[in-house]
Formats: C-alpha cells, structure tokens, sequence
C-alpha cells in the first residue's frame, strides 16, 4: 500500500503525458495571416496625379462601399464578398471579382498588379457608416 501511494505522483504524470499526446495538434494559421475585416463605409478610387495636374484621377468603377465584414455594394447597388487575410484583400464575388487590394493603412487601400506589386490606383476611405449612396456615389448617412 505503502509503495502504490509513493508511486501515485508519477502515474498521474504518466497519465498526463498520455493524454497530451493524444491531443488533436492546433490547426496551422491561414495562410497570408488573421482573418479580418475592412472599415466600413464608402472607398472612393483614384489613380495618382502628377505634380504638374491634378492630385488624383477618378476610377469611379472601382469604388465600393463596405456594408458588413465580409460585402461589399458597387455604386449601382450590386453586392459583392471579400475576404481580407492580414493585409491583403481579394474581391471574391460581385462586379470586383478578381481584384487584389493592400491594405497600407486603416481606410487606405492599393490596387495590386498582375505582377504582385502596388500600382498606382489607390481606394480612400471617404465616408464611413451604412447609409445609403446617393446617384453621385456618397453615402447618405441615416437620420438619427
């Protein structure tokens, strides 16, 4: 009795160690990083200026408004899905399909290239919240 009451430190040891290595392994990480969401609210699209003319040069067909984590609306009201994984953002379904944006700051996005780079298109957070788009494209804020 005296021997089994000695010993019983190391079954509960031996028992432990069992039972950790029995354990499911965690899942790796996503691959490009954490799972996450854009800002909501209007991105209104530009190409960079020259010194010379003007700051920016509207691309109105690339700009969308963020309604929920994972949707987005074009100005004609047409919804879409994104997923975000760290920084980058793959416009997964509605008239953005396809299109890789970076995400370089909060409400500041690059449109990416075929060849894995920023280009020269650039999406602004301009307004946030849910409302809805007026003709021109803004977000009508809801009264409170």
């Amino acid at each position: 009795m005296m021997r089994a009451l000695r010993n019983a430190p190391f079954a509960a040891l031996l028992l432990a160690a069992a039972a950790a290595s029995t354990a499911s392994p965690a899942p790796p990480p996503v691959p490009g990083g954490p799972i996450g969401t854009m800002e909501l609210g209007q991105y209104n699209c530009e190409r960079d200026g020259t010194a010379g003319g003007p700051v920016g040069i509207r691309l109105p067909q690339y700009d969308f408004r963020a309604v929920t984590g994972s949707n987005y609306k074009t100005p004609d009201g047409v919804r879409g899905s994104y997923l975000m994984t760290g920084s980058q953002i793959l416009m997964t379904g509605g008239e953005l399909k396809g299109t890789l944006l970076h995400r370089t700051s909060k409400g500041f996005l690059r449109h990416v290239g075929p060849d894995g780079a920023d280009t020269d298109v650039r999406c602004v957070l301009t307004r946030s919240g849910r409302g809805p788009l007026d003709p021109a494209g803004n977000v009508n804020e809801p009264d409170s």
